[in-house]
């Protein structure tokens, strides 16, 4: 198999499973936050333990992966680890993915996530670096700043190549 010499502009995986940690780490902490701070205030201050109160942030801390992946994705395509490690999720033109695309992405990875995964393996196999999932979702993670090959008979994305021109001096 010959993979192409665009293959650079890629996330690898031990880049994209530094985000994911990154990403891990940083939702462990918030879903903590999201799930006890707000009884252990009312505690505080009323003396009495609300169970609706614990029901609802556990519930909001259950929902805050999917929420947080899929607006990171719709919005600019970079979650804080993608954004830690240089990398954004786009579609294989180049353009974000869109609230539905991220939101059933974002969904499926967390209800299958060990198969989510092992499905990162294909990221080693494939010329554009993408895991099973990015297959699945017509998907690629990008480089920070690389562009996107023209895809037959569709312009590149991205800056083109610089053309020299005159010299910038004073307008006369």
């Amino acid at each position: 198999m010959t993979l192409p010499t665009d293959r650079h502009g890629y996330a690898g995986f031990a880049t994209r499973l530094t985000g994911l940690a990154a990403d891990s780490l940083l939702l462990t902490v918030a879903g903590l936050l999201v799930s006890g701070l707000p009884p252990m205030i009312w505690r505080q201050m009323t003396g009495d333990d609300p169970q609706w109160l614990v029901a609802l942030s556990g519930a909001l801390a259950g929902l805050l992966p999917w929420a947080y992946f899929a607006a990171c994705w719709a919005l600019s395509g970079a979650t804080i680890g993608a954004l830690l490690v240089g990398t954004r999720t786009c579609r294989s033109d180049g353009t974000t993915l869109g609230p539905l695309r991220a939101a059933v992405r974002a969904l499926v990875g967390l209800v299958i996530a060990p198969v989510w995964l092992v499905g990162l393996l294909g990221v080693l196999t494939d010329g554009r670096r993408r895991a099973w999932h990015d297959r699945l979702f017509g998907t690629v993670v990008r480089r920070a700043g690389s562009t996107v090959a023209p895809i037959a008979g569709r312009p590149s994305v991205g800056p083109g190549p610089s053309r020299p021109g005159p010299p910038a001096g004073p307008a006369r």
